[in-house]
C-alpha cells in the first residue's frame, strides 16, 4: 500500500505530506528507494533492501535481507547485514541475526540480538557502497553517458577521477539526487 499521511496540526504548525509504502505481502527482490519514504515492512521479504527515511520491520514480519537504510526500528525476525546510517532500534519481539553497523543502538528489554555489532565510525566501517561506471550512471540517472560525463567533469556530481574515466560512489550518488530533489522542491 502506498499513501499519504497527513501529519500536523493547526498548533503545531503547517501540515507535512509523507510518503508510507507498507508491504504486507511476501516479496523477494531488491527494492532500493531514491528518495525519502517511509516504508513498514509486515509481511515476508527476503532479498536486499536500500531505503531513505524511516524503516520500520513489523512484529510479525519475517526478513532475510541486505538492509541499508537511515534509521531503521525492528520489531520482527531479521537475519542478514544490516547499515542504519542514523539509528538501529530493537523493540519486543524483535529476534535479529544479523551483522550490525550504526552509529546509535537502542535495544530494549525483550528484544534479542546475535551478531557482530560495529557502532565506532559505523558509517566508514560499513561494507563499501557499489562503485558505478559511467554507462551505468547514465541508466540509473536516464541520461546520455557524454551528459554524465560532462556533468562529472563540471563537478556538477559527485565523482572520482579514474585515470581518463569517472568512478562513482553510489551512496554519494544517491545523497546527491536527495539533496537536489530537495533543493528543486524549495
Amino acid at each position: 500500500m502506498l499513501g499519504r499521511e497527513r501529519r500536523g496540526s493547526a498548533a503545531a504548525g503547517p501540515t507535512v505530506e509523507e510518503r508510507v509504502l507498507e508491504v504486507t505481502a511476501a516479496m523477494q527482490g531488491t527494492l532500493s528507494f531514491k528518495d525519502p519514504v517511509n516504508l513498514r515492512i509486515s509481511g515476508r521479504f527476503d532479498g536486499a533492501l536500500e531505503t531513505l527515511g524511516t524503516l520500520t520491520i513489523g512484529e510479525r514480519a519475517q526478513v532475510s535481507a541486505q538492509i541499508t537504510g537511515e534509521t531503521i526500528v525492528i520489531a520482527g525476525r531479521v537475519s542478514g547485514k544490516i547499515v542504519a546510517k542514523r539509528q538501529l532500534t530493537l523493540v519486543p519481539p524483535a529476534k535479529v541475526t544479523a551483522d550490525l553497523w550504526t552509529p546509535r543502538l537502542a535495544v530494549q528489554d525483550g528484544a534479542m540480538l546475535e551478531g557482530a555489532c560495529h557502532m565506532s565510525a559505523a558509517t566508514e566501517a560499513a561494507p563499501a557502497s557499489p562503485v558505478l561506471s559511467v554507462e551505468e550512471v547514465a541508466q540509473y540517472l536516464e541520461l546520455e553517458p557524454a551528459a554524465v560525463r560532462q556533468w562529472a567533469a563540471q563537478g556538477r556530481i559527485p565523482a572520482t577521477r579514474d585515470g581518463a574515466g569517472w568512478r562513482f560512489d553510489k551512496s554519494r550518488l544517491d545523497e546527491w539526487i536527495a539533496s537536489e530533489r530537495a533543493r528543486a522542491r524549495e
